[in-house]
């Protein structure tokens, strides 16, 4: 928004040598705000008494009011304006009605946010990073980041121009917001839906805390997981890391809208409630090893397949990964030369973090012995030093 311009004093020779003469009564100066009463109102200027002094216009662009204050105006009624010009070409103050209701607008937005007010403002524009919003005459914006649940706009890969298509349906809306930031000399005013939905949902949101278990329905399902709506109105975010216990590349394999589901509240950040599926249950990594044991040759079904190695369900609650470099003793471009997803075969377990929640598999182990420990490899016969191709081979 373009910063108005300092405004200048500009008097004519008749009025300096009033003002000098020390007959004149206590004038304004330039840029400060007078009070006076309409007399006159024509389609573009507005004339105004200013009692013991003189007579004043306001005239053209002068005449918008950011506050609003003065949209309905009529003869006698009492009126604030900023000097412009001590005397302009008719001998009469020019003044404005649009730096004075600047102002005024800009100290009614302090009082707003300093009371926390919930206002009305209506939708004029958007934008891929939010929406161009109007509250009286003053513009303001609204961030993506403070829409409210209802309106905050899911996209799959956070594509911009899918957002922007949402975005833009708003216009014309109004949406009940707080005022979040005044800076008036760089005009810049921002509001949050989120604040007000908050502050309306508080009853709401008290009755519930981290740890408690709801039922409800899911509400939309995205790339990084899905939401669920319960309570009155309320809605939570699971994300895609707290659909499961295992691995879950895409969320639309194991939910979809509509589903009836229970969840656990595991944070509340205001209106951001995150929610889990998966603390519903035990962590079966916890028990693991009374399932595999580091060496074990283990069946599994080839699930994914990524350049860097292959994901493999052991178990429906256990899955292990086997990293490109295991599945051959030679160098593998593409694992797909190896496995195809779906298939069961046989894997040897390489390692185990329980904590970290991961198992390493190999194909290539399977053909070679496993390490021993050095209690085992101390009651063994020192090996010759160079043993032969078939020693190798009996020995696998």
């Amino acid at each position: 928004m373009p910063k108005r311009k300092k405004l200048e004093p500009k008097t004519n020779v008749a009025m300096e040598q009033l003002l000098a003469s020390g007959n004149a009564p206590a004038v304004p100066k330039v840029g400060d705000i007078i009070e006076g009463v309409v007399t006159n109102m024509g389609k573009r200027e507005v004339r105004l008494d200013i009692p013991g002094f003189t007579t004043g216009i306001v005239r053209g662009r002068e005449l918008i009011d950011e506050s609003g204050e003065y949209s309905n105006l009529k003869v006698g009624d009492n009126v604030a304006a900023t000097v412009l010009e001590l005397e302009n070409e008719r001998g009469e103050l020019e003044l404005s009605f649009r730096n004075a209701g600047h102002q005024k607008a800009w100290g009614n937005l302090e009082d707003l946010k300093r009371k926390a007010e919930i206002v009305i403002v209506k939708v004029m524009d958007a934008n891929k990073g939010g929406l161009m919003v109007k509250l009286g005459q003053v513009d303001g914006f609204l961030p993506v980041s403070q829409l409210a649940v209802e309106h905050y706009p899911r996209v799959e890969g956070g594509d911009k121009n899918r957002i922007l298509e949402l975005l833009k349906q708003l216009i014309g809306k109004e949406m009940e917001v707080k005022v979040m930031t005044v800076q008036e000399d760089e005009e810049k005013l921002i509001f949050s839906e989120r604040a007000a939905w908050e502050e309306k949902q508080k009853d709401k949101l008290d009755q519930f805390k981290v740890g408690d278990i709801v039922e409800g329905k899911i509400s939309g399902v995205v790339d990084f997981g899905c939401f669920v709506e319960f309570g009155q109105g309320l809605e939570g975010l699971v994300h895609i890391s707290e659909l499961a216990w295992q691995r879950i590349d895409n969320p639309r394999d194991v939910v979809k809208s509509g589903d009836k589901v229970k969840a656990k509240i595991i944070n509340l950040d205001g209106s951001k409630i995150s929610l889990s599926f998966r603390r519903l249950h035990d962590d079966p990594w916890k028990n693991v090893d009374e399932k595999y044991q580091l060496n074990d040759i283990v069946e599994g079904k080839v699930l994914k397949v990524n350049p860097f190695g292959v994901f493999v369900e052991l178990d429906p609650e256990i899955h292990g990964l086997a990293h490109v470099s295991e599945l051959s003793e030679k160098p593998v471009k593409d694992p797909t030369e190896i496995v195809k997803i779906g298939e069961t075969r046989q894997w040897r377990i390489i390692s185990m973090d329980p904590k970290e929640h991961r198992l390493g598999l190999s194909i290539k182990a399977l053909e070679t012995k496993p390490e021993v420990t050095e209690k085992e490899t101390a009651t063994e016969a020192t090996p010759p030093a160079e043993p032969s191709p078939q020693t190798e081979t009996e020995a696998t």
